[in-house]
This record gives structure tokens, C-alpha cells and sequence, in this order.
């Protein structure tokens, strides 16, 4: 009778494990097939879309906006589109000198830079990322703030995308009106007019270097009464502004 019972049992088993086997073969693995190839579907037609229509918000500048409003302040979105054409070559340069300085030959990453800002973190230095103006981008149109692995992969797939699917103008132009400039103030128009009350069009080395000296930490540094770590840094990017070559 043990025997039986015991054969019984393994029989069961074996029979509820095929049973396992068949479900996930026959109903979870095609789902889950249909949902990775949704994915990728929807997030190729999504960048060629935004290749030819603007970003009309983003995750980040939501999320700051809830942010005041939970500190008791205003709710506030600064925020101007400006055609390519239309802003200073001072700012697109000054991007260059101080974000990007490889963004016209690379692919998206920057393997010496990543490697010298793993090197300054681990020796205690001030944190500074070695995230290309081409990440920075896709961070900030198509994802939400963090530092989790899943969020790190899909910026790196984006990024992928839109160095094959975007010119370098297009990404430039991008960045410059979406990025974070200062506390609710996004974007290379709102800032010029928040920091210097004038166009973008019409900005100087100094100024132009001034905004991009911030962007480590726009929520910290303001452009219009910097510190003396942000001087020197905008004095070194108009140093170097001359030097790069912009998309045109």
C-alpha cells in the first residue's frame, strides 16, 4: 500500500509539473513574447515621433512641480520651446565644453569620461556623472528620475535609439529646451530669461557658460550670483568655448 501511494504521489507530481511546463509554454511565454515586442514597437514609433514634433512635458518637470507644491510653494513650469536655430551658438558651444566634450564623435557614451568620473567618486571627490549630453536627453524625455539598474537599462537603450534614429542637431536642440536649469526653469529660453531677462538667441560666453556651469545642480547654484567654484568653472568654458564644433 506504501508503494502505491508513494507511486500515486510521484505521479501527481509529475503530472502537475507538466501541467506547470504547458501553462508557461503555451500562455505566459507567447504574453510575455507580445508584451517585450509591444515594447519595442511603441518605444521605436515613439522616438521617431519626437525626432518631428516637440516633447510637450516631461516625468522630471511633473515631479518638481508636486515637489513645491508639497514644500508649501507655487506650483511652477518655466518652460519655451526654441527652434535650433534660434539659440546662441554660445550655449550650444558652452553645452559642449562643460557636458559633452567627445558629443560630435560618439555614439551615445563616453568611455573615458565614465571611466575619470568612477575614478574622481571612489578618491571622495565632488560627484560629477559621466553621462553624455546623449543620455542626459533620453533620461529626460522618455524616463523618470533614479539610479535603479532597470532605469539605467532602458536609458541605455534609449540612447541607443536616438543616436540611430535622431541627427546630432535634433538631439542638441533637444537637451537644450527640456534640460533642468534652475528651480522650475527648463529649458536654454526660460533660463536666459530667469537669469539674464533676455532671449537665448542674444546670450554671451559668459552667460552662456554661466547656465551651463549650474547644471550639475540646478536646484543648488543659480547662474545670476554664482560661487566661486561656478565662476571658475564658466571661466573655464568660455576658455574652451571656441574650440567645438556644433552641429549645423
Amino acid at each position: 500500500m506504501a508503494i502505491q501511494r508513494a507511486t500515486k504521489n510521484n505521479l501527481f507530481k509529475n503530472s502537475t509539473k507538466k501541467k506547470k511546463a504547458s501553462f508557461w509554454k503555451t500562455v505566459c511565454l507567447p504574453l510575455v513574447l507580445k508584451i517585450i515586442a509591444a515594447f519595442f514597437i511603441l518605444s521605436i514609433f515613439w522616438v521617431i515621433a519626437l525626432r518631428f514634433t516637440n516633447p510637450p512635458i516631461t516625468y522630471l518637470m511633473l515631479q518638481r512641480g508636486f515637489e513645491r507644491k508639497d514644500a508649501g510653494k507655487e506650483w511652477k513650469i518655466e518652460r519655451k520651446w526654441l527652434n535650433y536655430e534660434d539659440i546662441s551658438n554660445n550655449l550650444k558651444r558652452a553645452a559642449l565644453a562643460g557636458e559633452d566634450a567627445h558629443f560630435m564623435t560618439h555614439n551615445g557614451f563616453d568611455t573615458d569620461a565614465i571611466l575619470v568620473a568612477i575614478e574622481k567618486n571612489k578618491d571622495g571627490k565632488p560627484l560629477r556623472g559621466g553621462s553624455t549630453i546623449s543620455q542626459q536627453t533620453a533620461k529626460n524625455v522618455f524616463l523618470w528620475p533614479g539610479r535603479s539598474w532597470l532605469r539605467k537599462g532602458l536609458e541605455t537603450y534609449f540612447t541607443v535609439l536616438i543616436e540611430l534614429l535622431w541627427s546630432k542637431k535634433r538631439i542638441l536642440e533637444v537637451y537644450l529646451n527640456v534640460i533642468e536649469m534652475g528651480q522650475g526653469v527648463y529649458g536654454a529660453e526660460a533660463a536666459s530669461q530667469y537669469y539674464f531677462h533676455k532671449s537665448a538667441k542674444n546670450l554671451s560666453k559668459k552667460e552662456a557658460a554661466l547656465i551651463i556651469a549650474i547644471l550639475p545642480s540646478p536646484q543648488k547654484w543659480d547662474a545670476r550670483n554664482p560661487s566661486n567654484y561656478i565662476n571658475r568653472r564658466a571661466n573655464s568654458i568660455v576658455r574652451d568655448i571656441n574650440y567645438y564644433k556644433i552641429p549645423e
